[in-house]
């Protein structure tokens, strides 16, 4: 047996109520767990007890027991669990404890007390699973998000642990690297029997993997059943499982090709029907842009000669692979680092010129490490100094959080939320104060179907009232319900710049799963879908 939870409930220190309650249910050697809910109901805590650092390092009441491969945790001390448990974090960032990338790798083996030989074996074993060689020689400081989350969890598989517990490991990664690790972890369960218990909430990359899916409810109970059986009915689901149960399609389909096959009549449907346009204005003058911007670290070219513009009131998608360049085009935009040729502006002022008290009324930046902003003790007390350093109303922070994340508690401390929680409180503190340029890098990490579609009314309501708006992001369906036009970029060059349907339904890469099931024609969201179906 791999993981067993006999009637296991838990509760943080000063909680109310437990976050997880009479958790029940066993994952077998070699299978594939999918663990799913919304944000912030008990996913994280879920899988930092099968390695006991919850309870041993947080505190809190624990009442059952999690016995992994005949250990309890209530006997076992985390570092027990080492050689047995291999945990990768939300924020890998947090784990890493060397400058180099194959000296990081090296260095969890050599805590395990591994020969040279053998850490040499695994090294090379382990990059080319992961698709790193490029990378091994490389600093850390300098890899993208995505990089640095492809590099923790390799660090994680040099150890061959029995069972890997990966908590949304594939946020940060563009849909070609998150297929690669996905496809690695497949073939660790069925090649080699590893056990895998994920969390994630882009269900489209992951559900066809998943042997059985544990379900976290608002109430912290948990079931456990086939993927099939915990989507029939979901809330909160993908867009091809969602289309499913609008249009009343049994059974539900799971992957792109199931839903191929159930959309024969849907596609002839709409044959003669067209999806909806999504227009903007040129400006003569538009708030954000780039001329020929060149930008280097050293040797490396991150930039290339990149024009783009971005006009009031229209949302831009920034996309291309992991390290192509688009955190460094934000940073650029933002004022952070300055371009060696080329210019940039935004609303017609170099923003490497403004101070830094001028810059929060031109520009909002949600950076990929939210957790960067946050700075007090209290939510209630980041969203007072917000509503002050902004000049707001007392309460339009506060406002604007309850309606990204209502389940935040005032008193709770920001390092203490989950990761789409801390999100969420960054975004209410940069759009409070509604910036006329909006510039944010991978805005949907750690959100569930729901926040990110309050995420997407809030944006567009920006873009309404006349904001510019430049998200860049791996999430191919968030892109499809939020983009006016998408901009591709690769290796810091334009690959292209148009319009959402035109860009997203023509790349096998970046189209979103409606687009995949309709092929050949240009739908982007199930909503689009139904209104065509039902008119």
């Amino acid at each position: 047996m791999g993981v067993r939870f006999e009637h296991v409930s838990f509760t943080y220190p000063d909680a109310a109520a437990p976050t997880l309650q009479d958790v029940h249910l066993a994952v077998g050697e070699g299978e594939f767990a999918l663990v799913v809910g919304e944000t912030g109901v008990g996913k994280s805590t879920l899988l930092r007890l099968i390695n006991g650092t919850v309870p041993h390092l947080t505190g809190g009441l624990l009442a059952g027991d999690v016995v992994v491969r005949g250990h309890s945790i209530r006997d076992t001390q985390p570092n027990g669990f080492a050689a047995l448990v291999g945990v990768v974090p939300q924020d890998p960032v947090t784990s890493f404890v060397s400058d180099v990338v194959e000296d990081e790798l090296a260095y969890t083996m050599e805590r395990l007390g591994l020969s040279a030989a053998t850490m040499r074996k695994r090294i090379e074993e382990t990059v080319d699973v992961m698709g790193l060689e490029s990378l091994r020689g490389q600093a850390i400081r300098t890899l993208s998000g995505g990089q640095l989350q492809r590099v923790a969890i390799a660090s994680v598989l040099v150890a061959h642990p029995a069972i890997l517990v990966l908590d949304e490991p594939t946020s940060a990664l563009d849909p070609s690297s998150a297929d690669d690790v996905l496809a690695a972890l497949q073939r660790l369960v069925h090649d080699v029997g590893i056990t895998v218990v994920i969390s994630e909430h882009r269900l489209e990359r992951v559900l066809q993997y998943a042997d059985r899916v544990i379900a976290v409810g608002n109430n912290g109970r948990v079931r456990i059943e086939s993927p099939r059986a915990i989507m029939a009915n979901a809330a909160s689901a993908p867009p091809i499982i969602e289309l499913a149960q609008r249009l009343g399609w049994d059974p539900v389909p799971l992957t792109v090709r199931e839903a191929r096959a159930s959309a024969v009549a849907l596609r002839e449907r709409l044959l003669d029907r067209q999806p909806p346009l999504r227009l903007v204005q040129a400006d003569a003058e538009p708030p954000i842009r780039l001329d020929r911007a060149t930008v280097r670290y050293g040797r490396h070219t991150a930039l290339a000669e990149l024009s783009l513009a971005v006009n009031r009131g229209e949302i831009c998608v920034l996309m291309g692979r992991n390290g192509a360049g688009k955190s460094t085009l934000l940073r650029a935009l933002a004022g952070s680092l300055v371009p060696q040729a080329g210019q940039v502006r935004v609303s017609g002022l170099d923003p490497a010129r403004l101070s830094g008290s001028e810059v929060p009324r031109h520009i909002g930046v949600v950076p990929q490490q939210p957790g960067d902003l946050l700075l007090g003790s209290r939510v209630a007390q980041e969203c007072r100094e917000a509503d002050h350093d902004g000049g707001l109303a007392p309460g339009s922070t506060r406002s604007l959080l309850a309606l990204l994340a209502p389940e935040i508690d005032d008193d709770a401390h920001p390092r203490d939320l989950s990761e789409g929680q801390r999100l969420c409180l960054a975004l209410a503190i940069v759009l409070a104060s509604e910036p006329q340029v909006l510039l944010l890098d991978e805005p949907t990490r750690g959100l569930d179907y729901a926040g990110k579609a309050r995420l997407r009314d809030i944006l567009q309501r920006a873009a309404g009232v006349g904001a510019a708006v430049l998200v860049a992001t791996h999430d191919v369906e968030f892109a499809a319900e939020l983009a006016h036009t998408v901009a591709v970029i690769a290796d810091g060059e334009l690959v292209v710049h148009g319009t959402a349907a035109n860009v997203l339904t023509t790349s096998p890469l970046f189209a979103p799963q409606v687009s995949k099931v309709l092929a050949p024609q240009h739908w982007l969201t199930v909503n689009e879908v139904v209104e065509a179906w039902h008119a």
